[in-house]
């Protein structure tokens, strides 16, 4: 049995469910109780609780088109499911592929409030202008300093630092969890920067070996260093 305890239904028992096309299309928006949902798992087509009629009722029972179930995901609160489906034949019993199909709201920018798009900081500005601070920490200590603590302890702690928050990055991911992933890759890029300044080795060269691969260059060809492409 699939355990479904983090899913939240609301004081009807209901909770909302999102029906999604396999490429990306959004069909439609239906409510399940736990009743129905247990029927999802155990048949593999959807099945939905009418508010209206007060009853269960499967996609497609009449109609033939079905909607078999490939993913069911739920949110951050555990109170809306994605339900990720092959469907058979059209969606809405208007004959529309998706209930959506035809039914725009809002269908130009004039009829909407614009907000202008935050501004970005380019990733090589940061990156440059974080590695400036490394460097101005190497020639001016400060006391106190994280940065002059892993220059003061010298290469070893450094590397191990790298490979401490590499191995981070590494768990963060297998837990699948997002902010840790951010989180910990923020912390092995910082030290990574530690170490290219131990070695005097600034970001634009990193930035230019990079290019140098995009471009076509040895690493694209999986020749590496040695000029010999691997067995695949």
């Amino acid at each position: 049995m699939i355990d479904i305890s983090m899913v939240k239904f609301d004081d009807n028992g209901l909770v909302p469910a999102i029906i999604q096309e396999e490429n990306g299309q959004v069909l439609m928006l239906a409510y399940m109780n736990k009743e129905s949902l247990e029927k999802t798992l155990e048949t593999g087509y959807t099945w939905f609780y009418s508010r209206s009629r007060k009853k269960l009722w499967n996609k497609g029972e009449t109609s033939g088109n079905t909607q078999k179930v490939l993913e069911i995901s739920y949110d951050c609160d555990g109170d809306t499911l994605l339900v990720k489906v092959h469907q058979t034949g059209v969606a809405c019993h208007t004959g529309s592929y998706t209930c959506f199909s035809g039914r725009k709201l809002v269908g130009s920018e004039n009829s909407i409030a614009l907000v202008a798009e935050e501004k970005k900081q380019p990733l090589a500005t940061v990156i440059n202008e974080l590695y400036k601070v490394i460097q101005d920490r190497q020639l001016h200590p400060i006391e106190g300093s994280y940065t002059n603590y892993l220059f003061d302890k010298g290469q070893d702690k450094i590397l191990k630092k790298v490979g401490e928050e590499a191995a981070e990055v590494i768990i963060a991911s297998k837990n699948m969890k997002k902010d840790e992933i951010t989180y910990e890759m923020g912390d092995l890029w910082y030290h990574c920067l530690v170490l290219l300044a131990f070695h005097n080795i600034s970001p634009e060269t990193i930035f230019r070996e990079l290019m140098n691969r995009r471009q076509g260059g040895s690493y694209h060809k999986f020749e590496g260093k040695t000029g010999i492409r691997p067995e695949m």
